[in-house]
């Protein structure tokens, strides 16, 4: 089913939605691909087994949506949630692992990593979506959703838990030939309504994010996709 840009992939429950991603992630990494990845606690189950389907990802570079400004061993860390259930489990670990240094403080990382990104093309990003509409750390209505300059900006948080973010940009997640997100569970429902069965709206960030060169696609259990038509 495409719906305002976006193919949806609806399935029945929270682990079939997991095996799908999980088989994307693993086909990047084999690709030698330019990964995203995303935090939250919907995609733990689909790293894991992407580290049981392919363990070796030594030739994919890995790299981040966004994080929350913490060092990287607390667990409200995005680049925590990977390493335990997907980079500590893999045989061959990725040629590059580019985290978001969020332990400087968010206008020194989101400048480290803003460089970082320079002449790089993202090739699969994999994103979640928040009760609220937000994707990565774009909340609805925030200036960063009008950035086009900076690849990656600070960002304050809409949601728990309060802490400063930084996030990728638009155009930069835009920019992505493969453009996934993973919802699961009916109190995303409203959600996924907006974001995917409506036009574009600021109020609903996760809307004005569609791959601009390739395609957009959307893996949700019958939940979370429950108020589609």
């Amino acid at each position: 089913m495409t719906l305002h840009g976006v193919e949806l992939i609806r399935l029945e429950d929270e682990e079939e939605v997991a095996a799908v991603v999980a088989a994307e992630l693993g086909a990047a990494a084999r690709a030698g691909q330019a990964i995203a990845l995303t935090g939250g606690t919907t995609p733990g189950l689909a790293y894991e087994l992407a580290a049981e389907q392919e363990p070796d990802w030594s030739r994919a570079s890995v790299w981040w949506g966004d994080e929350r400004c913490v060092p990287p061993e607390d667990e409200r860390s995005n680049y925590f949630l990977a390493r335990e259930r997907l980079l500590d489990r893999l045989s061959g670990q990725p040629g590059a692992v580019h985290r978001i240094r969020g332990e400087l403080g968010a206008e020194a990382a989101a400048r480290e990593y803003d460089e970082a990104l320079d002449g790089v093309t993202l090739d699969l990003v994999l994103l979640g979506l928040g009760p609220d509409g937000h994707a990565a750390s774009l909340f609805p209505g925030r200036s960063t959703l009008d950035e086009r300059e900076r690849r990656a900006v600070p960002a304050e948080a809409g949601l728990e838990p309060f802490i400063e973010r930084v996030t990728l940009t638009v155009p930069v997640l835009c920019a992505a030939p493969e453009v996934l997100f993973i919802v699961t569970g009916e109190s995303k429902a409203e959600a996924v309504e907006r974001a995917f069965g409506r036009p574009p709206d600021r109020d609903t960030p996760a809307s004005l994010i569609r791959s601009t060169a390739g395609r957009t696609r959307v893996v949700a259990d019958a939940a979370a996709a429950s108020r589609l038509a």
